[in-house]
């Protein structure tokens, strides 16, 4: 129906590398850590989209983007919103000095251009980072977003324009219409479910959700044509011998259960 390839990767944690062991740790740092070696080299360039972000623009646009030499590209937190300045922890603290007035880029969408990922060394740097600040447990608490952001001044970012990163917990309202995709992030503030944001938000949620749904059962109903075909080809394709053996296996246990209820009956009555 959409017309796609998808395949399985996996890579084992390397020994050396300091282990995570919350799941959502773990896939923040898969997230980010592996990049290089993950991927084959006949793949140029990737784009990772969070599963909880609605995209309204082509992606091709971004994969195709100059990203004036750096190896990854990520789009600023907005600035606009301004009750949620409180919560705006890159302006403040470690982060506001450590940033050196670099912009903090939100990782639920980004461009990796892979070529030039590999010529900076760049997974090699992020995992020698990772491994020295990950023992600190107060250290990377957004994982995937922290290390690129706190390595770009030797990883360079190119920012990507704001409307390719629409939140409504950072952005307000007045730039949604702009938004090429929409991000449904956490508000500190109100903490507001996802889904209920969703359905708030998003205008064409009710239709993106029923067609998930549509997709969902039709694959699920596929799936069990297939069980079932398997299972009576399976049936079908039994070692006649080994049936004949259990039928004839059967009909001797039957005939042996007749015989030994006649004998008992036979007994019964000559002893009456």
């Amino acid at each position: 129906m959409y017309g796609f390839d998808y395949e399985f990767v996996t890579y084992k944690w390397p020994h050396w590398l300091h282990k995570q062991t919350d799941k959502q740790r773990v896939i923040w740092a898969y997230k980010i850590l592996f990049l290089d070696v993950l991927f084959s080299l006949d793949v140029p360039r990737m784009i990772f989209v969070d599963s909880d972000q609605v995209v309204r623009t082509d992606l091709a646009e971004l994969y195709n983007m100059d990203m004036k030499g750096a190896p990854l590209a990520y789009t600023p937190f907005c600035d606009n919103n301004k009750e949620m300045e409180p919560y705006r922890f890159w302006k403040q603290g470690f982060w506001e000095g450590h940033l050196q007035g670099k912009p903090y880029h939100i990782s639920a969408l980004y461009l990796i251009d892979l070529v030039r990922f590999r010529q900076l060394g760049a997974g090699d740097h992020y995992r020698v980072v990772y491994d020295n600040l990950s023992k600190d447990p107060n250290s990377l608490a957004n994982l995937d977003q922290d290390l690129p952001n706190y390595a770009q001044h030797t990883i360079p970012i190119h920012s990507l324009p704001q409307e390719w990163l629409w939140c409504e917990s950072w952005c307000g309202d007045e730039t949604k219409p702009k938004a090429r995709t929409i991000d449904l992030c956490n508000n500190p503030k109100t903490k507001e479910p996802k889904l209920q944001a969703a359905r708030r938000i998003v205008a064409e949620w009710p239709g993106l959700d029923q067609e998930q749904a549509d997709f969902t059962a039709q694959v699920d109903a596929k799936f069990k044509a297939q069980e079932a075909a398997f299972a009576a080809d399976n049936e079908d394709e039994a070692d006649p011998a080994a049936a004949a053996a259990a039928a004839a296996a059967d009909e001797t246990a039957d005939a042996t259960a007749g015989g030994a209820a006649g004998d008992f009956a036979a007994t019964d009555h000559s002893e009456l």
